[in-house]
């Protein structure tokens, strides 16, 4: 497996599970992927969440995307530290990308509410039920830099 099947996957998938940490508390809710790439796995999100905050103090992420065909299953687990990105370019490309942004009175890509941020290195791997009670011994696939 490589990398670009990890993208693949994440853009089919399209929804994840993302686990952050609240002090010693895990924390996990869906969120919608933006898009992934050869630099990583891109969300959106705003500052006044708990996920930016949390972030923002740790920014240690796991992110779980989740096939359910072929039965019963497939996941992609992605390991990783959370970068925030603050590219006028790319939050112009957001806002064009997810309208419903809007609809939260977001209107121009400098609202300080607008947040990015990405998961440029680190580690994935998959998981199906034939991995069940293998799973340290699954390939892991790095990307990014370390």
């Amino acid at each position: 497996m490589e990398f670009q099947d990890c993208i693949d996957f994440a853009h089919e998938s399209r929804i994840c599970y993302v686990a952050t940490a609240d002090g010693d508390q895990p924390r996990i809710r869906p969120l919608g992927l933006w898009f992934a790439d050869e630099k990583g796995f891109y969300f959106q999100t705003e500052n006044v969440k708990a996920i930016y905050h949390q972030l923002k103090s740790n920014n240690k992420i796991e992110l779980c995307f989740f096939a359910a065909t072929p039965p019963p299953g497939k996941v992609l687990r992605v390991t990783g530290e959370a970068e925030f990105i603050d590219d006028v370019a790319l939050k112009t490309k957001v806002l064009a990308d997810r309208p419903f942004l809007k609809g939260l009175g977001i209107n121009e890509p400098t609202d300080p509410l607008l947040v990015l941020f990405r998961v440029p290195v680190g580690e994935a791997y998959f998981w199906t039920m034939a991995d069940n009670m293998k799973e340290a011994r699954i390939p892991r696939i790095k990307f990014g830099q370390a």
